[in-house]
């Protein structure tokens, strides 16, 4: 099973909120209840299901939606 995780966007440096969100799981059943999470919770959940995470990379700004 991997669980894939991505930092948040839109936290500022020094906020001390929950910086990363999960984008997918595979290889399971997992249920998500919260829609941002701190390293240790990600990493404690990933443990208890015997999960890897994969850390994504962000995305380059020429590789972002122009608006």
């Amino acid at each position: 099973m991997k669980i894939y995780v991505r930092e948040r966007q839109k936290v500022g440096e020094g906020v001390e909120s929950p910086k990363y969100r999960i984008i997918a799981v595979t290889g399971g059943e997992v249920q998500i209840a919260a829609t941002h999470f701190r390293k240790f919770e990600i990493e404690q959940i990933a443990k208890d299901v015997k999960a890897e995470v994969v850390y994504m990379k962000p995305v380059d700004d020429e590789h972002k939606k122009k608006k």
